[in-house]
């Protein structure tokens, strides 16, 4: 619950922030333009997103026939959760990872690259398509997606903002920070809609590890899973899109130090011990 209200929070202060911006450039007309633009970012992501970034990494979907043991175990999860069972893919590269995406659970996918099933347990791969299976129930897919665009709509304002403070373009009326206020603002804007969007990124990680160590009825399948994933992407790093980083169950980007600054997911020790202290179900 506190994870929930965390990202409600997050997302309306957002919302808020992402207003603000749009005032900043252009006054009322400017609040329209970023209410406009966010609407418009945001329908497309939740119609194209998941295949586009399906074709990104170049997930091939399989078959019961082709993937048994795969299909087996997300039609379990799925029965477990209560959800229509997610289409399956497969990604051809050999960092241990895996995501889900979809715009709800009825138009779901689960990818899963050929080094986790490699790497994993069947114990332990039950543990991640479990998270996985989570993200799907919590609807994580779609408010992550929200707030990705919504950062992306904040970070056009803001350059918008700083050209047309540069070349005395914007505002419809006399009241606001003036040239340099702007300025400021720009620069500062985009950090923090980073930050906002890492901070639910975060917490929606939190409530799937949990809602996944149910759906699996056991907490240390998914903690042994994590521990192994976060010493084989350090091996074996993906070639990821910040972009998409946060679609993820590990940070894709761990092969960067400057990436791990400002990632998306939590400590993997912080995860693990929090799984370890969950009794089994």
């Amino acid at each position: 619950m506190e994870n929930r209200i965390k990202t409600v929070l997050l997302l309306a202060g957002m919302t808020v922030f992402l207003i603000f911006m749009g005032k900043l450039i252009g006054g009322r007309s400017g609040m329209y333009l970023a209410f406009l633009l966010a609407l418009g970012m945001n329908f497309f992501s939740y119609w194209f997103s998941d295949k586009i970034v399906l074709k990104m990494y170049g997930a091939q979907e399989v078959s019961p026939a082709e993937a048994p043991r795969l299909h087996q175990i997300v039609a379990e999860l799925a029965q477990e959760a209560g959800v229509p069972k997610p289409r399956v893919y497969i990604v051809p590269d050999e960092s241990p990872n895996a995501f889900a995406t979809g715009r709800n659970p009825e138009h779901a996918a689960v990818a899963a690259t050929e080094g986790i099933l490699r790497l994993l347990t069947p114990a332990e791969l039950k543990g991640v398509l479990a998270h996985e299976m989570g993200h799907v129930r919590n609807r994580d897919i779609l408010i992550s997606t929200i707030a990705a665009t919504m950062a992306g709509a904040i970070m056009i304002l803001a350059d918008m903002a700083r050209w047309g403070a540069i070349f005395g373009l914007g505002r419809d009326d006399d009241e606001g920070p003036g040239i340099v206020g702007i300025l400021v603002m720009s620069i500062i804007a985009p950090i923090a809609a980073m930050l906002v969007q890492m901070a639910i990124s975060r917490s929606r990680e939190y409530l799937a590890d949990e809602t996944g160590a149910h759906l699996a009825h056991n907490p240390e399948s998914l903690a042994r899973a994590l521990e192994k994933l976060s010493m084989g992407t350090q091996r074996v790093p993906m070639n990821a899109s910040p972009a998409t980083a946060h679609m993820f169950i590990v940070n894709p980007l761990t092969g960067s130090s400057l990436m791990n600054l400002f990632s998306t997911h939590p400590p993997i020790e912080e995860r693990v011990a929090r799984l370890r202290s969950m009794r089994s179900y």
